[in-house]
Order: structure tokens, then sequence, then C-alpha cells
């Protein structure tokens, strides 16, 4: 998607408010699910909205990460190329694909990170930044572990839409409940991504538009010119937190895959995440060792895998071992250690 490959994953992104729910024409959870994920959203520009309960505070690299809301500006131009601007508390950052060049511009430290447009980091960063594109992700990789149904209707940013419902499998064991899409009933893209953890009636993180309008954009949109006495540089190659998926990882990494659907643990060596983790700084701490303290985030766990730091959110779990591993999933601890212990 043309607007995946401008964003980061410095966005995670939600809807607001919703109105009465219209009155659409019946359509199963199968036809439903068809059309979504052969979709074609084409140009576009909207404004996008994080509503963020995960629990975790503000990280390194990762504002999006705390708790709170976050918004910001998103267009398409339906072909591969896309803008996207982020407020900041001190300014903002802009992130451009001209269709050859992914751009990232700061102006809090007047820096400008490039990379091709077709991989690297423009290609990470695209996780979540969109939600038509995060939310048909999720429904690709869990439909076939999951009870699919639609459940009514929905406002979402002023378009009509149906509401499906992804449940887990009773198979699965996983911290989710449910994952909703609010699903353009005209369009049938995705406009809004509920996920809600077990034990809580409340979202855990809410990603939408809360304005979408279709149609050509400017191209000039799709252009970026460094500012007078900006830093050009080639982007880290760890630039963006991690979407916790293979191909999202850096070039060459080869996570292990472990189970699937809303089970799905990831298990990788944090040496071998492009410097992520690692912090050649401190004294005494192995390679992969995050240059974070882990004590302000998480529980000490052991077992026959090893030792490290457990972190937990309402929807998600991680453990990094003291060796420099790093396993995460939507999932409880019992399953991260079988995971690693594999």
């Amino acid at each position: 998607m043309a607007v995946a490959g401008a964003v980061g994953l410095g966005l995670l992104a939600l809807p607001g408010g919703a109105g009465a729910a219209p009155e659409l024409p019946p359509v199963s959870a199968e036809e439903l699910v068809s059309s979504v994920l052969t979709a074609d959203i084409g140009a576009f520009d909207g404004t996008v909205e994080l509503d963020n309960a995960l629990g975790l505070p503000a990280l390194p690299g990762m504002p999006q990460a705390a708790d709170g809301d976050s918004t910001a500006r998103v267009w398409s131009d339906g072909e591969g190329r896309g803008r996207v601007q982020l407020p900041t508390d001190s300014g903002e950052r802009t992130l451009v694909s001209d269709g050859e060049t992914f751009w990232a511009w700061n102006s809090e430290d007047q820096t400008v990170h490039t990379a091709p447009a077709d991989g690297g980091p423009a290609e990470r960063e695209s996780a979540v930044a969109d939600p038509t594109a995060a939310a048909t992700e999720a429904l690709d990789a869990l439909r076939t572990s999951s009870d699919v149904r639609v459940d009514g209707t929905a406002e979402v940013a002023g378009r009509a839409a149906y509401e499906l419902v992804l449940t887990p499998a009773a198979s699965e064991r996983t911290l989710l409940r449910e994952v909703r899409l609010a699903v353009d009933a005209e369009h049938r893209v995705p406009l809004r991504l509920t996920v809600l953890a077990n034990g809580s009636t409340e979202p855990a993180l809410q990603l939408g538009f809360t304005e979408l309008r279709f149609g050509p954009q400017d191209a000039s949109l799709f252009t970026f010119t460094p500012p007078p006495g900006a830093t050009v540089e080639p982007a880290p190659a760890h630039a963006g937190p991690m979407a916790g998926k293979p191909e999202r990882l850096p070039d060459g990494v080869e996570p292990t895959v472990v189970g699937d659907g809303w089970d799905t643990v990831v298990v990788a060596s944090g040496g071998d995440l492009a410097g992520a983790l690692d912090d050649p700084s401190r004294e005494g701490r192995g390679e992969g060792r995050p240059n974070i303290d882990l004590s302000a985030l998480g529980t000490p766990v052991s077992g026959p895998w090893g030792s490290g730091t457990l972190i937990s959110t309402a929807v998600a779990s991680a453990i990094i071992t003291d060796d420099g591993r790093v396993a995460a999933g939507a999932v409880p601890e019992q399953v991260l250690t079988e995971a690693l212990g594999q």
C-alpha cells in the first residue's frame, strides 16, 4: 500500500468517535473477508489517530509506544507514493516515499534519513502506520485460526462500515479476546482496527481513520527536498521499532517462528537485530542486551531455557534473555518459555 512505504512504525494510529449504526445490506463473514483481502484503496488522504492503552512507558526511539493518543496526517497516490506528517512534542516528523526513495525528516534535530523506497527501513517502518494495511495484515494472519462473524455496522470517519470480528479458536493460547475491523461498506477496506484483551471490555489498542477522503492527490505531496542546513544521511539499519514478523527484520536476520495464528511466537537473536538491542557502551552487558533499563519495564524470569526479563502488556509479552535472545507474541509467559526451549 502506498502510504505504507512512507510511514513508519513510529506511527500506530486509530479512529475516533462513531455515529449511529447505518443500515447496510446483509453480508456474510466469508464474503466480507474475501472482499477485504482483494480490495485496492487507491489514492486517498486522511487523519489517523492512535488510542493506546498498552501500559508501556515512553521508550527510546518509540514515542508512540507510551499510553495515550497520537495523531497523524496521511496521503497516498495509490501507486506507491505516500506522505505522513507526525506532530511531536517539539516539532514534527515528515515521512515521504516518492516511489524510489524514502525520506524521514525530523525537525527537532534537523536530520533527514534516506533509504530505498522498496525495502530496508522504509519497508520495516510501514508495518502499522496505515490502519488499512495493519488491519488487512491482521485479518490475513488470523482468519484461519479464528471464529469470524459480522457484528452489525458502524460509522467511522463519516463512512458506513461493517463490523468484522475475529475471536480466537478454542485451541489458541493468547492474551487477546478479539480483534475488530470496521470495513468500509463501499470500498471494502478496513477503516479501524480495535484490539481487546482478555478480562477487559475497553480496547487495549485502537487504530484507524478519523477523517478519510478518496480521490487523486497533489503530486507535490510525494516529493521531498531537504531543508537548508539539514543533515542528510542513510537510515540506520535498525531504524524504527520492529513489527515482530520475519519480513520486518533487518536483512539477513532469520528469526524462528513457533506456532501460528493467535499464539505465534517469534524468537530472534538480539545481537543479530542490527544493533537495535545492543549497547556496547554498557560494561558487563552481553551482545543483544537493550540500551534501556529493563528492570523498570519487567520482572526477572528463569527456566530451563536460561534467565532474562519478562515484559508484559495487555495484549502482548516478550522475554529478553540474558544471552541476547528475544521471544515475543500476543501470548502468556508459558507459551514464550516453551518457544525458547525449542
